[in-house]
């Protein structure tokens, strides 16, 4: 098949035939296929842009040397999902003591004063929502926060997180549950959190 034949459009399964019959191009049409979506996955359980970025590109080498061992016995993005998921448990498991970057949240609590209520009205906007709720993500051990962001933001079954994870449905299901209540707790004793919903 030509590359004319071909282009982001086309079926997984046409461009990873045609990579492994020779054609790069088919691979890059992959990459422009499925980089979007894979740097949101590894976003939400890194957090960090710049991390992110890095890991994004790492998942993608990865499938480079990998994918000719892909027999299709899973849908594609599946198998690129729990490369990406992989990654970026390991990365979080390299760097748990490694102090995080500044967020914007620390940065603001540097910037004003929140003993003024009504100063605080003012800050206060819908992109701190967003960074507690990230602090609270944050907070979870690195296998609640995969399971978290699998089943919450990405709607997969318990099923489909067993086994990108390989470990038990129930297993799963107790990460899950672990994960909401944490980070309910975390939500309740933020008093920036509290201010928000007042």
């Amino acid at each position: 098949m030509t590359d004319i034949n071909l282009d982001i459009n086309s079926e997984d399964n046409v461009l990873i035939d045609s990579f492994k019959n020779g054609n790069r191009n088919a691979f890059n049409l992959l990459v422009r296929k499925y980089q979007k979506r894979i740097y949101m996955v590894i976003r939400k359980m890194v957090l960090d842009h710049d991390d992110a970025d890095d890991i994004t590109q790492e998942v993608f080498i990865k499938l480079y040397r990998s994918i000719v061992d892909f027999r299709g016995d899973s849908k594609f993005f599946t198998y690129l999902y729990k490369i990406a998921v992989n990654y970026s448990l390991n990365h979080l498991n390299r760097n748990k003591k490694i102090l995080p970057r500044k967020s914007e949240f620390d940065e603001k609590l540097e910037d004003h004063s929140y003993t003024n209520a009504s100063g605080a009205d003012e800050i206060i906007d819908e992109k701190d929502r967003s960074v507690v709720l990230r602090k609270a993500i944050e907070s979870l051990p690195e296998q609640q926060r995969a399971v978290f962001v699998m089943r919450y933001y990405d709607n997969l079954s318990y099923e489909e997180i067993s086994k990108i994870l390989n470990k038990s449905v129930g297993g799963m299901k107790a990460n899950y549950f672990h994960a909401l209540k944490k980070i309910g707790t975390c939500l309740k004793n933020n008093k920036l959190f509290e201010s928000l919903n007042s």
